[in-house]
C-alpha cells in the first residue's frame, strides 16, 4: 500500500526541485489567464471560423441549408475543421505534447505518433458517437438545442456549455498537476490510457459546444429521427476537430530531428511540456467559460477588452 502511494506521487525525474515545479505552474496559469482575458470569439468563430466553411462548402455555411444526408455529413467534418480555433475546441491542443513520440529515428517517431493519434482519437470518437446516439434520442428536450433562456436572459444551451467545459477544464488541470508531480497520478504507468482519457474529454467537447455551426449540425441530426447518423454525424465532427492537431504533430514527428529528440528526452522535460499546455488550457478553459461568460450576463465581474466590447 505504502509503495504504490508512493509511486503515484513521486515527482518526475528533472522536476524534483520545487522551484521548477513553480516556474512551470505559475507560467502556464498565467498563459491560461491571458487567452481568456485576450480571447476575441468575434476573430475566431466569425472572421476565421465561419470564413473557412464559407470557402470550402462554396456558400453561406451558417444559412444556407444541408441538402441531404451526404452534405450534412461533408457539413460535419467541415465546421468541425472551421472550429478548431474557437473557445470551445482551442484546448485541443493541450493534447498535442502526450500524442507526440520522442524516439529518435523517424519512422520510429511516425509510426509512435499515428499510434498515440489513434488512441486519442478511440477516446474521442467513443464520446461522439454515444453523444450522437443520445441526443437525437431525446430530440428537441436536449438543453443544447433549447432556446430558453433562464436568469439574466441565460440561454439554456449555454448553461450545459458553462458545466460541461468547467468540468473538463478541471480535468485538465488535475492532469497537468499530476505530470509535475504536485497530485497523485493513477496514469503514470498507463499512457495508452492517459490518451484514451484525454481523448473522451476532447470529445466531450462537443457536449457543451454551443458553436452556431455545431448547432445547425446537430439541429439536422435531431430532425432526420436517425441516431445512426446523429452518431456518424458527431464522430466526423470530432475528427474535424482534431485535423489540425494530428496534422502538426505528424509534421513533428517527421521534421523534428535528433536534437529536439535529445533534448525531450532529458529527465522531466517531456512532463514539464505535457503539463504545461494542460495546466494552462485548463485554465482558459475554467476561466473563460465559467468566470468570463457569466460576467457577461451580469454575474461577477471581469475585464472586457476593447475589441470584445
Amino acid at each position: 500500500m505504502t509503495t504504490t502511494t508512493t509511486r503515484r506521487l513521486a515527482v518526475p525525474r528533472g522536476l524534483a526541485r520545487p522551484a521548477t515545479r513553480t516556474a512551470i505552474l505559475v507560467l502556464s496559469l498565467l498563459v491560461g489567464l491571458a487567452l481568456a482575458v485576450l480571447w476575441s470569439s468575434e476573430l475566431v468563430d466569425q472572421q476565421i471560423g465561419m470564413s473557412v466553411a464559407n470557402s470550402v462548402l462554396g456558400g453561406d455555411a451558417r444559412h444556407d441549408a444541408i441538402a441531404g444526408s451526404l452534405s450534412g455529413a461533408l457539413f460535419a467534418f467541415v465546421s468541425g475543421f472551421a472550429g478548431t480555433f474557437t473557445a470551445c475546441n482551442i484546448a485541443v491542443f493541450a493534447a498535442a505534447p502526450a500524442v507526440a513520440t520522442q524516439s529518435s529515428p523517424r519512422r520510429t517517431r511516425l509510426r509512435g505518433a499515428l499510434g498515440s493519434l489513434g488512441w486519442l482519437g478511440a477516446g474521442q470518437l467513443g464520446v461522439a458517437v454515444v453523444y450522437g446516439f443520445v441526443a437525437v434520442l431525446m430530440g428537441r428536450s436536449l438543453p443544447q438545442l433549447s432556446a430558453a433562456t433562464v436568469g439574466n436572459q441565460v440561454p439554456v444551451r449555454l448553461l450545459q456549455s458553462v458545466i460541461v467545459f468547467g468540468v473538463i477544464g478541471l480535468a485538465f488541470i488535475y492532469l497537468g498537476l499530476a505530470s509535475l508531480g504536485v497530485l497523485p497520478d493513477p496514469l503514470a504507468t498507463r499512457p495508452r490510457t492517459r490518451l484514451v482519457i484525454l481523448g473522451a474529454l476532447i470529445g466531450g467537447f462537443l457536449v457543451g459546444r454551443p458553436y452556431p455551426l455545431f448547432f445547425k449540425l446537430l439541429t439536422y441530426a435531431v430532425n432526420a429521427h436517425n441516431p445512426l447518423y446523429g452518431s456518424l454525424a458527431l464522430a466526423l465532427q470530432a475528427l474535424g476537430n482534431i485535423l489540425v492537431m494530428a496534422a502538426l504533430v505528424l509534421v513533428a514527428s517527421l521534421l523534428s530531428g535528433q536534437r529536439l529528440a535529445r533534448w525531450l528526452s532529458q529527465p522531466g522535460r517531456a512532463s514539464a511540456v505535457a503539463a504545461a499546455g494542460l495546466l494552462a488550457l485548463g485554465l482558459f478553459l475554467v476561466v473563460y467559460w465559467d468566470v468570463r461568460l457569466p460576467a457577461h450576463f451580469g454575474y461577477g465581474w471581469f475585464p472586457t477588452m476593447p475589441w470584445n466590447t
